[in-house]
């Protein structure tokens, strides 16, 4: 199989069309497809079903998709650390994370990461979703729970406090609650997502009730900066994890004896970076500046 095809029919599978494919290359529509009708000629199988709305894999094509992403996961694995520089740390290192710890807490130091190695640069990915490390969608992660996958190394990096706010205008209007049960009376805003970033970011909607019957939020955000600007605004009660220290200021704190779950960060990244520069350079970087926080 030519390396070109397969580089081709691997941008198509992941694109969904030719024209999308192209886009990525740098090739023509008309170009793409005769690559991919060449390799479905020397394989002798079809490799998508063309219709209407794009392309879709068939079996065939899946299968040797599910292997070429890996072939190339694995190659770009190993271009990375041979460039990478004996001498110093160099080239580019992909970080991700939670979008509310990325925005918050990690954005803002990066640049004194990239002042202290010039020859590093950075792409910083900030997504709920776990990405596939082991697939090159990152090189390293900041997740707030330990790794599912047994291949990754793990570091742990910090303990995340949850704390509870509201507005002085909105306890002004509405009482300030003194015990967790008193929040039945209360509006409550909580993380809106099928799948938060983050375990028992919701803690408040149970917090002193009956096992099984959550209170219901007056608004749900899928972001912990829309929550900080809602409860900003007077909108209700929501909990923010304590890294976002300084954007709390001018809000009030209640419930603070109410004891909430903890949430450990871990850093982690695949086994065949162990010995990547740019990565003990970060992870020692993230511990002095944890350290510094407490």
């Amino acid at each position: 199989m030519d390396w070109d095809k397969l580089r081709v029919f691997h941008a198509v599978a992941e694109a969904g069309s030719f024209t999308h494919a192209g886009d990525t290359l740098n090739l023509s529509q008309s170009a793409v497809s005769r690559q991919i009708s060449a390799l479905e000629e020397a394989l002798q199988v079809p490799l998508f079903h063309r219709h209407a709305r794009g392309l879709i894999l068939t079996e065939q094509g899946d299968q040797l998709n599910r292997t070429v992403r890996e072939v190339f996961a694995k190659l770009a694995m190993t271009e990375a650390l041979l460039t990478e520089s004996k001498e110093k740390p160099a080239g580019r290192l992909k970080v991700t994370t939670t979008a509310g710890f990325g925005t918050t807490w990690l954005a803002p130091r990066v640049g004194d990461f990239l002042a202290t190695y010039p020859d590093v640069s950075m792409s910083l990915i900030l997504d709920d979703q776990d990405l596939d490390l082991a697939m090159r969608e990152a090189d390293v992660a900041i997740r707030m729970h330990p790794p599912k996958q047994p291949d990754l190394v793990q570091r742990h990096l910090l303990s995340i406090q949850w704390e509870v706010f509201a507005s002085a205008a909105y306890l002004k209007k509405h009482g300030v609650p003194n015990r967790a049960e008193d929040l039945d009376n209360h509006r409550i805003i909580l993380f809106g997502d099928y799948h938060p970033p983050v375990p028992d970011i919701n803690w408040l909607a149970e917090a002193g009730c009956k096992p099984g019957q959550p209170r219901r939020a007056m608004l749900e955000v899928n972001s912990l900066h829309g929550i900080l600007l809602a409860i900003r605004s007077g909108l209700g009660v929501g909990v923010l994890p304590d890294y976002m220290h300084a954007e709390t200021e001018g809000l009030v704190r209640v419930l603070p004896d109410v004891k909430a779950p903890r949430v450990d960060a871990y850093f982690v990244y695949p086994e065949e970076l162990r010995n990547s520069k740019r990565v003990a350079v970060f992870r020692d970087f993230l511990l002095a500046q944890l350290h510094e926080r407490h």
